[in-house]
């Protein structure tokens, strides 16, 4: 039986609603969290961006005890890895044994910000590896002096920290970032079912925990559906690495102009309301070796979308 989770989109929703949900969709029995870290929506009709680090102290006093995690974190650019280590310390004290540091390589829409090169994969692959790291020593509570081939740390220590050092699932989306997972991380962390990464992460010695995010957009009328998800997540149908390489919400919604409304009822993003097509797609995750199923609304109605799935879709498994 696979653990949902409900993706919170700082994309799509500002800071006081994403505690709300957060709260609801614990309230209704979903299993676990994730809040993505962004410092630009992927277009500007999302409309939203809220500093992650700030919206997690509002969550933890929001719930009680379901799991949460960044969905990801890039600490390789925008934010030096020292000062990951004690945001994400700072989360999982208010967290205790709940808070998860999703990482990854990020997005050039993101990192780019501060004027700084956007490297190619391997290169960032590189540094997030410098990054965990810096972040590992840094939570061990000692005194720490790091120079790397990317990273410098001259005398720091992190005094807040949890009792139970949290989790770090990496992002991965080909077979280098899945073996770099496999050897840095405590579980995987993708977006769709890709299988063939699940095996690639098995095979290099990867034991931890299998995330993957399913993009939903839930509505009353598949049409509405459709429309919100051309509205305000159309980017679920671009391919190859223009999600990883355009810099701006202007460079997205260039390149979604060539996208249709009905590129996006014959995706891959589920926009029928019968639950029967939902939970086909669940399970198309769960056979492809996913244990949790992060499940991210695009459509307007979030309250409808978490009854939904809490009381036709989850009862299925």
């Amino acid at each position: 039986m696979p653990e949902f989770g409900f993706a919170l989109s700082s994309e799509l929703h500002g800071p006081n609603e994403l505690v709300e949900y957060a709260g609801r969709a614990e309230e209704l029995g979903f299993d676990y969290l994730t809040i993505s870290d962004h410092f630009h929506p992927w277009i500007s009709a999302q409309g939203e961006s809220p500093f992650v680090w700030g919206t997690l102290g509002g969550v933890a006093q929001e719930i009680d005890d379901i799991p949460i995690a960044t969905g990801v974190t890039a600490p390789i650019m925008r934010i030096h890895p020292a000062i990951v280590a004690q945001a994400a310390a700072t989360a999982a004290t208010m967290l205790p044994g709940e808070f998860s540091l999703g990482v990854g390589t990020g997005e050039n829409l993101n990192e780019h910000v501060l004027g700084d090169h956007w490297a190619e994969h391997e290169v960032r692959l590189e540094m997030l590896e410098e990054a965990v790291e810096v972040i590992r020593k840094l939570w061990t509570g000692e005194n720490v002096s790091h120079h790397g081939k990317h990273y410098d740390v001259e005398n720091a220590r992190v005094y807040t920290l949890p009792d139970e050092t949290p989790d770090i699932p990496v992002s991965a989306y080909g077979p280098k970032s899945a073996e770099s997972a496999a050897e840095i991380g405590d579980g995987l962390v993708t977006v769709g079912p890709q299988e063939e990464v699940v095996e690639t992460y098995e095979d290099a010695g990867g034991d931890g925990p299998r995330y993957a995010q399913m993009t939903v957009s839930y509505a009353e009328t598949e049409d509405e559906a459709v429309e919100a998800a051309y509205e305000r997540w159309p980017t679920t149908a671009l391919t190859g690495d223009l999600n990883t390489e355009l810099a701006t919400p202007k460079h997205f919604e260039q390149a979604c102009e060539m996208i249709e409304p009905e590129d996006i009822r014959e995706g891959s993003t589920p926009t029928d309301p019968d639950p029967d097509t939902h939970v086909e797609n669940v399970e198309e995750f769960v056979d492809a070796g996913f244990e949790r199923v992060t499940l991210h609304q695009v459509a307007p109605d979030v309250e409808g979308f978490l009854e939904f799935y809490a009381e036709d879709v989850m009862p299925s498994f």
